[in-house]
């Protein structure tokens, strides 16, 4: 078993993954409906690869998890980007690697605070959703359509949340 520590979610460390989607992410900043709203611009692009696909939005709620939670396995999505909008207003932690062969080394873990949420690029690996306080809704934003999207993997050498560290 190994503990993962996680460092604070910035757009600059995710890049790697994909996407940070919240208001303090450097972007395009445009002032819409009679100057009462800030548009912060593309803050991430929803792919959908391959012929047929689509994009939906769905609600995922995610029971908890604490310190002593095993993380077995990794999992991606080849044929397009994955996004997790943060309804609830609570922490959550992100587990993961580089797009390609899934390298155990190359693992990363991220706390995102109760006002940030993430867009993964095709084919990066991630764990499911690691919400930490109670149970957290998400709006999921992900591609629809024919052909095998979800690809999973054991991991070789368990992992375990280093929540209080």
């Amino acid at each position: 078993m190994q503990r993962l520590q996680l460092d604070p979610l910035t757009a600059d460390a995710f890049r790697p993954f994909g996407d940070v989607i919240d208001a303090d992410t450097s972007c395009e900043r445009l002032t819409i409906n009679d100057g009462r709203t800030a548009r912060h611009h593309a803050l991430a692009t929803i792919e959908c690869l391959g012929a047929d696909a689509g994009a939906a939005i769905s609600i995922f709620r995610a029971d908890p998890v604490d310190e002593a939670f095993v993380l077995r396995k990794m999992e991606r999505h080849p044929l397009g980007s994955q996004a997790f909008i943060n309804t609830s207003g609570h922490p959550y932690a992100i587990v993961v690697a580089p797009a390609g062969a899934l390298d155990e080394t190359e693992i990363r873990g991220f706390l995102a605070h109760a006002g940030q949420s993430v867009n993964y690029r095709p084919g990066v690996w991630h764990h499911y959703l690691l919400a930490l306080e109670q149970p957290s809704d998400f709006v999921v934003v992900d591609r629809t359509g024919p052909g095998d999207n979800c690809d999973e993997q054991l991991l070789e050498t368990p992992l375990q949340l280093a929540l209080g560290s």
